[in-house]
């Protein structure tokens, strides 16, 4: 391993000062914990106004009216709790109309308050409760809601169909329906979807029917949703095991599908096109799901479907189960896009069996996944190609730490995000630092030992939300002295990257970190060291260009390789970034083309503030804000967020 991670750790490493870190941290969780034993309760959730002292929910059933001409969704939600209850009740919402909450049984009235808006979490509703156990609630989304994107027929890949789909990541099913919207609460539910008979709806659920709508489905949801109108239908779906609320997921639109596998079905707009290629891009699927079972254990959701989704879906993929959710510039053509299936698929095991209590200790979803993916990469694709993987994280966590550089908390696996919109802080630390800390515990104990104790962390915690603490007590209990030989606390308590943290180790990854290193000195790789790379080589050696090159350098960069007309927008993205950096504004079309066609934030991010960063640079700044407005409408609600969030800092 090249250890190199000592140079970019924020602490120094002579002895005494880490130990005193150390040290300090282990006081302080010491301290944190007696004040939680002393108090009896701790908060559930930064980003929830639910109260532990309060039943969960256990089940939800709902009655859904998409009304795509208002971009609203009309609806009903029955809740059950694990107990009846007496006194108030809270749950989240955000940009709701709450039009009436009703005991089930009497049908009477419950009375019901909704708070004055939070920024961050939105409105909290009150019921006051009286030894009840289910109540009924009736409302309406916003055309604004943050997790719901209603998409025109023309800005489909068919043209001629609205579509609608749902992000509810990290903090937005609350806008969808009222919910103690935290992974600590983990849910069962039913939906009806009552949607227009020309279109088709799935969902991160069963599947149990297609059917005419009854009267007696949508009791109680509020006109003027024509629930029997003719030209209406109802999907029906029912998630039978407990997820946390931010996997609800669902989407609405002129679907088809192809089959992959025996577990997998890929969907998509039914254009033949985007289903014939995105079906041959994950034709490999089969193999990553037997091979995450051999490394993890049974796959517990009995499917894995695909969604490819509308081109203004704002992350690569999430990890929905039944249903993953994916960006359309993962299909590449040369199956690579295939690695991130194998990140959503790991989820399976890590973050959707086992989920992180709360958005603080999202390195347990994420640094195990980013672990999982890459043992299910290696398997199938090589060696080789998990490298480059790794290997490109690499660059990505060191890039987010110095972004970070100015608010180290957010350099933490274990960070504190009270009072901070978890959207804003989103990075590769969680990912790449989580990956490293798990890595660095296989280096220590071997791969064997670490398989063996993956498997059984698995198989004790799943379908339970856990803490850090949880986990570092169970690494203790199965690992025995392993904190004498790795610093656990300063892993998941201090800021930066440890100085035990490491780059891989292989001769094509420090073959591509060579041939960029020597760019400054105005040496291109020839054609002959360049032949046979695909994307993942490309993204690699630009990450690793030195900072300072000349525009004319670039300019005659991609007049050999046609860097910047590439099909992968990860060497697209990664070439303008450069570009831009560089003062060079040769590339501003393509820049407006990306910036205009995609709505994934991973694109989004570096273009934008690569723009608006620094000072002396006024007609970027302009073009980003008129290329925002031109734009904005095509993003999902979260991602105008972050593009936002970026102009507000560098503006």
């Amino acid at each position: 391993m090249l250890c190199k991670g000592k140079q970019r750790f924020i602490y120094k490493a002579g002895g005494n000062c880490c130990r005193w870190f150390s040290f300090y941290f282990k006081k302080q969780r010491e301290t944190e914990k007696q004040s939680l034993k002393l108090t009896g309760m701790a908060a559930v959730d930064p980003h929830s106004f639910a109260e532990a002292s309060q039943p969960r929910t256990t089940h939800v059933s709902l009655s859904l009216y998409l009304d795509f001409s208002s971009s609203t969704i009309h609806g009903s939600a029955l809740f059950t709790l694990e107990r009846p209850h007496s006194g108030p009740f809270s749950l989240d919402t955000r940009s709701l109309s709450i039009h009436g909450v009703i005991d089930p049984t009497s049908r009477d009235p419950l009375p019901f308050s909704l708070s004055s808006p939070d920024t961050i979490k939105g409105s909290k509703l009150s019921i006051t409760l009286s030894n009840h156990s289910s109540f009924f609630i009736t409302y309406s989304t916003s055309p604004s809601s943050s997790a719901l994107q209603w998409l025109l027929p023309p800005q489909t890949f068919a043209k001629s169909h609205p579509f609608v789909y749902t992000q509810c990541q990290p903090i937005h099913a609350r806008s969808v329906f009222p919910c103690q919207d935290t992974p600590a609460v983990r849910i069962r539910y039913s939906a009806r979807l009552n949607i227009p008979s020309q279109l088709s709806a799935v969902m991160a659920a069963r599947h149990v029917q297609r059917r005419s709508p009854k009267n007696d489905d949508a009791l109680d949801v509020v006109l003027p949703s024509p629930w029997c109108a003719e030209g209406r239908v109802v999907e029906e779906f029912e998630m039978e095991q407990s997820v946390p609320p931010y996997l609800f997921a669902f989407a609405v639109g002129a679907l088809g599908n192809r089959e992959v596998g025996p577990r997998t079905r890929v969907y998509a707009e039914d254009v033949a096109a985007v289903l014939d290629s995105a079906a041959a891009e994950f034709a490999g699927t089969e193999e990553m799901i037997r091979e995450g079972e051999r490394l993890f254990g049974p796959y517990e959701w009995e499917r894995f479907d695909l969604l490819v989704l509308p081109p203004s879906f704002p992350y690569g993929g999430m990890e929905n189960p039944r249903m993953v959710f994916l960006t359309p510039t993962v299909v590449k053509g040369d199956a690579t896009g295939a690695q991130v299936v194998a990140h959503e698929l790991a989820h399976s095991w890590t973050g959707n069996l086992i989920t992180n209590k709360n958005n603080e200790h999202f390195w347990l979803n994420e640094g195990f996944t980013t672990y999982a993916e890459r043992r299910i990469v290696e398997a199938v694709q090589g060696e080789q190609r998990a490298a480059l993987n790794i290997g490109i994280g690499w660059r990505g966590l060191n890039e987010d730490v110095e972004r970070f550089k100015d608010n180290l908390e957010f350099t933490k696996l274990k960070c504190n995000q009270e009072g901070i919109d978890p959207d804003n802080v989103y990075s590769q630390v969680p990912y790449e630092k989580g990956f490293q800390f798990l890595w660095r515990i296989e280096r220590q104990i071997g791969r064997p030992a670490f398989d063996e104790f993956l498997k059984k962390y698995i198989g004790t915690f799943k379908f339970q939300s856990i803490d850090t603490e949880t986990f570092i007590d169970f690494l203790k209990a199965n690992i025995p002295g392993i904190e004498n030989q790795i610093d656990i606390v300063l892993w998941t308590e201090g800021t930066g990257i440890p100085p035990d943290a490491c780059e891989p180790d292989s001769t094509i990854y420090k073959l591509i970190v060579s041939l960029a290193n020597e760019f400054i000195n105005g040496r291109m790789p020839r054609e002959d060291e360049v032949d046979g790379w695909q994307g993942q080589e490309w993204e690699l050696y630009l990450d690793n260009l030195p900072k300072s090159i000349e525009a004319s350098q670039l300019v005659d960069l991609d007049s050999r390789y046609k860097l910047s007309e590439s099909k992968d927008y990860e060497v697209k993205v990664a070439f303008l970034r450069r570009a831009i950096s560089s003062g060079c504004k040769t590339y501003y079309n393509e820049v407006e083309k990306t910036l205009k066609g995609v709505g994934r934030m991973k694109y989004l991010r570096p273009l934008y503030t690569a723009l608006v960063k620094g000072s002396g640079n006024e007609d970027s700044k302009v073009f980003a804000k008129t290329l925002f407005s031109e734009a904005r409408e095509c993003y999902h609600p979260i991602a105008q967020g972050v593009v936002e969030a970026i102009f507000s800092k560098h503006l």
